[in-house]
């Protein structure tokens, strides 16, 4: 019988991988980047890395993909709910 999870990488690889983000999101603070660009690079180094994590520390890879769109809904949720709030927060009343 054969191993449907053969194809994975080990949790080592994993673990590499998460720390080589971790090292390159270390060395983006010290760049002299502006606010926005930094933070849209490590907010996106931890979203890979939030994903790696999901994917195989969690074994939402080997799962169906209803259980994966249930993982995905919070995040479309704040991304949405952001969007909608913007013109709220940027909003300032002058009298």
């Amino acid at each position: 019988m054969s191993d449907s999870h053969s194809q994975s990488p080990s949790y080592m690889t994993i673990f590499w991988y998460l720390a080589i983000l971790t090292a390159a999101e270390v060395g983006v603070t010290f760049m002299p980047l502006a606010p926005v660009p930094m933070g849209a690079l490590l907010v996106g180094m931890a979203l890979g890395k939030a994903c790696l994590v999901a994917l195989y520390f969690m074994h939402l890879k080997f799962e169906r993909t209803t259980l994966s769109l249930i993982a995905v809904t919070p995040m479309l949720i704040c991304v949405f709910l952001t969007v909608m709030l913007y013109p709220d927060i940027t909003w300032s009343w002058r009298p």
